[in-house]
C-alpha cells in the first residue's frame, strides 16, 4: 500500500482518536507523517502506535507561536508539506440560554480560528499537487440539542472549504472536508451502554463509526485517487445525516 509514497503529511491533532487513526493509515500508505498534540505523553503513546518514521511536536493549535514553530520544524526537516490534515477540535454541551462566553470562545477558537490559521501558516510549504483535508462533522448539517456552538463551528469548516477551494485552485491545491458521524473514540468510553445503544439506533447502519473508517475516507481525499475531487464534504456517518 503506497498511495502516499514519498509524501510528507502534517496531522494537526494527531495524538488520539480520529487524528491518530489518520496518521497510522497515512504512514501505512508510505507517507512521512508529522503529528501535533497538546501533551508530550500523549504524543509519545501515539508515536508508539504509529510506528517508525512518524514525528511529533507539542503544539496548542490555538496558539499562533506553536503553529509557526511546527511549520518551521517541517520546513527544516522536510522542506514542504504535501498533505495537511486539521483535526483538532473541542465540543461542549450547553443549551442556548446556558452557554457562557467562555464556552463560545473556546469552541470557536479551536474549531474555527485555530483551523483557519493552521491552514494559513502551512500554505508557504504547500504547492502544486498538495491537498488539504479538514475534519468537520455532520453536526454542521443537523440540529442537535445543546450543541449550537459546536454545530455552528463545524458549519463554518464546511464554508471555509468552499472558499478555499476557489482561492487555492490556481496554486494546484485541493481542499476537502471529511465529516464523521458519531465515532467510537475515547470520548465515548464514559458514555453508558444504554445511551450508546440509543445513539446507534439513530444510525441507519446501526452502530457507531470506527476511527479507521474515517481515516480511510481521509486517505481517499489526500491521495491521487481523488485527483478530480475538490470542495466536497464527504460524510462518513452510517447514513445518519443523509436520510
Amino acid at each position: 500500500m503506497t498511495r502516499l509514497a514519498n509524501k510528507v503529511a502534517l496531522v494537526v491533532g494527531g495524538a488520539s482518536g480520529i487524528g491518530l487513526a489518520i496518521a497510522q493509515r497515512f504512514t501505512a500508505e508510505g507517507a512521512t507523517v508529522f503529528i501535533t498534540g497538546r501533551r508530550q505523553g500523549d504524543l509519545d503513546q501515539a508515536l508508539a502506535q504509529i510506528g517508525p518514521g512518524a514525528k511529533a511536536q507539542v503544539a496548542d493549535p490555538s496558539r499562533q507561536a506553536d503553529l509557526e514553530a511546527v511549520v518551521e520544524t517541517m520546513d527544516r526537516e522536510a522542506g514542504h508539506i504535501d498533505v495537511l490534515v486539521v483535526n483538532a477540535a473541542t465540543s461542549e454541551s450547553a443549551r442556548l440560554e446556558q452557554t457562557t462566553e467562555e464556552q463560545f470562545d473556546r469552541q470557536m477558537g479551536v474549531n474555527v480560528r485555530a483551523l483557519f490559521f493552521a491552514v494559513q501558516r502551512s500554505l508557504p510549504l504547500m504547492g502544486q499537487g498538495s491537498t488539504i483535508v479538514l475534519v468537520g462533522s455532520i453536526g454542521g448539517r443537523i440540529g442537535t440539542e445543546g450543541y449550537s456552538v459546536y454545530n455552528a463551528s463545524k458549519a463554518a469548516v464546511r464554508s471555509l472549504t468552499r472558499t478555499w477551494t476557489v482561492e487555492l485552485a490556481p496554486r494546484g491545491i485541493r481542499v476537502n472536508v471529511v465529516s464523521p458521524g458519531p465515532t467510537d473514540t475515547a470520548m465515548f468510553d464514559s458514555v453508558p451502554e444504554d445511551m450508546r445503544a440509543s445513539l446507534a439506533a439513530e444510525i441507519p447502519i446501526g452502530r457507531l463509526g470506527r476511527p479507521d473508517e474515517i481515516a480511510a475516507a481521509a486517505l481517499f481525499l489526500a491521495s491521487d485517487d481523488s485527483s478530480f475531487v475538490t470542495g466536497v464534504e464527504l460524510c462518513v456517518d452510517g447514513g445518519m445525516a443523509q436520510v
